[in-house]
Formats: structure tokens, sequence, C-alpha cells
């Protein structure tokens, strides 16, 4: 039987992988909101340098009631934001045997919905893509698609094993990890510096922050204080990943990230998924990590704005 996956947060990151997912064969059905009533009338429109597509989900929702029996994945695109409890969220759809797929940025995110479901396969996922929702119903994918997926908080389990199937078959690599937590942290040793950096730095994408000596020092810096964070919280990462990070970011097109994106669309902005949760456990284990501050009270006063401003 067709495995049966729900995406709830169909933006960029959802609508594109679950999009890939159909592709594999999965019966994959949408959450949406504001872009529900074009998603319903045309489904998803996807650019691609995979090769363009289009997506049509099994079923297009606005209200989790109207899914019907529990899938056997959620796959959660949301954003972390301190507003958003996905926990409660997906509550209505959780059934014994479906398992959470937290695809999403920040270190430490799994907790809360691991607390509030015990007894669920719970994974922990991250994108390493570029991909932008650039109208209703549509999405611009740039470069790269490449998966990381775990049980967390580690070890194997069938759930992550027939996922990764599903992500290779659609033609995406797809990296399955016993140490999801680690791996969380290994991301965060670019969105930590990237992210914030391209918003303060007045809209600048990867191609301009990497051209710039000054922004590619900080940037340097900031990885640095991310490992130094990582290792002790019993995390440590390969001493090459700093290099292989700015390596990977010169190499790839220019790219506006996420949080760019959100700021420029008067958005809020993952402050606290990107540099908020580091910053915590870094003060519950003594660890010093002075760019990284600087970095979040500065975007503390970005995102304050644009809250106001929501109001």
């Amino acid at each position: 039987m067709k495995p049966r996956i729900l995406v709830v947060g169909t933006g960029a990151i959802g609508g594109f992988y679950g999009g890939k997912l159909a592709q594999a064969g999965a019966s994959v059905s949408t959450l949406c909101r504001s872009d529900y009533e074009v998603v319903k009338s045309k489904g998803i429109t996807v650019t691609s340098t995979l090769g363009d597509f289009q997506f049509t989900p099994e079923k297009v929702i606005r209200d989790l009631g109207e899914y019907g029996p529990p899938p056997d994945y959620i796959l959660v695109g949301l954003k972390v934001l301190p507003e958003i409890d996905t926990a409660e969220i997906i509550r209505e759809v959780v059934g014994p045997e479906t398992a959470i797929v937290l695809l999403q940025n920040g270190v430490e995110i799994e907790e809360p919905v691991a607390r509030t479901y015990p007894d669920n396969e719970i994974i922990s996922g991250l994108a390493f893509i570029c991909a932008t929702r650039t109208s209703p119903g549509h999405i611009d994918h740039t470069d790269f698609g490449r998966v990381v997926i775990g049980r967390y908080p580690a070890g194997k389990s069938v759930e992550v094993e027939e996922l990764a199937r599903l992500f290779n078959e659609a033609g995406l690599k797809c990296e399955v990890t016993e140490d999801a937590v680690t791996a969380r942290w290994r991301k965060l040793v670019w969105n930590a510096p990237f992210n914030p950096i391209s918003v303060l730095g007045g809209g600048a994408d990867t191609k301009t922050m990497m051209e710039n000596p000054e922004s590619l020092e900080l940037a340097r810096k900031v990885m640095e204080e991310v490992c130094r964070i990582a290792e002790a919280a019993g995390h440590p990462l390969p001493e090459e990943v700093v290099q292989q990070n700015i390596d990977g970011t010169r190499a790839m097109a220019p790219y506006k990230s996420s949080m760019l994106v959100d700021f420029e669309a008067g958005r809020p902005m993952e402050v606290e998924a990107i540099l908020g949760s580091g910053l915590r456990v870094a003060k519950r284990h003594g660890v010093s990590a002075p760019h990284m501050e600087s970095l979040y009270g500065l975007l503390k006063l970005v995102d304050k704005k644009i809250r106001g401003q929501e109001k």
C-alpha cells in the first residue's frame, strides 16, 4: 500500500519535498491556508534544477479535520517560531502509528513534540536546499536538495528507512543518521551565520556575503562558536566542517537565505530557532559566543519591528 503522508506547512520546503515524495509513489496530501485556493485548483508548480514538475496533492485541506484516518507520516514544514505550537497544531491527525517528521531549522526543537507524543516515532529531518516560495502555489528550486533524517533522539527505525527509500527513489540524496541531534548542530554551522548576516547586511545573497572579506570573516567566527557550543553539549563536529561550509557556500548559485526571504516579505523570522536556541545551550554550558550574541541582539530588534508592523 502507498504510504500516506500529510504535509503540514506547505511552503517551499513542505511543497517541494511533498511533491518529490508523491513522485516516488506516496499518497501525499497538504494542509494549506494562504495558498489553499490556488493549490486546490491548480496544484503546486515547482521550477527546479532537477527538472520542473507539477505536484497535485491527493487532498488539499484547510482544516485537519478534513483529512480522514491518521496518516503514516506527518511531514512538518512549519517555521519554528515561538507562537507556533507544532505539537498542538498536529494533534487532530496524530494516530498511534503515525511517524512525525520535523523538517525544520534549529536545535532542540524535537523535545516538545516528543514529550507530547512519547509513543510515536519522531523523525528529525534537515533539508539542505535552496528553494523559495515565490508566489501562491509556486516554488523555485535553484540548488541542492539533499536530506538528512534520523530517529530522535538516536538510533534506527523501520519508519526512517522507509522514508529514506522514498526520498532516494524520488531522485534526492537522503542520508540516514543514527545521531540526528549532532546532525542538527552541523546544519546550524551554516544557518547561524548566513541567515542573520543576509538580513543585517542589507539584503545580501550568498555570493555577496562570500565576496566581502569582513562578512566572510564574521561568518567564520560564528561557525567556530557553533562548533564550540556543540562540543560542550556533547556533539562534537569534525574540524573541517567550517571550511566545508565556506567552500560549499562559495560554490552555490547566488541565493537569498530563508530568513532574508521572510524579512523582505514582512514576516516574523526564525530568530530563536537559528540563534536563540544555540545561545541558550551556550549559556547552560558556560561557552562564550560574542559574535552570535551580537547578531541575536540586532535581529531581535528587526524582528520586533516586523511584528509591531503586523499588529
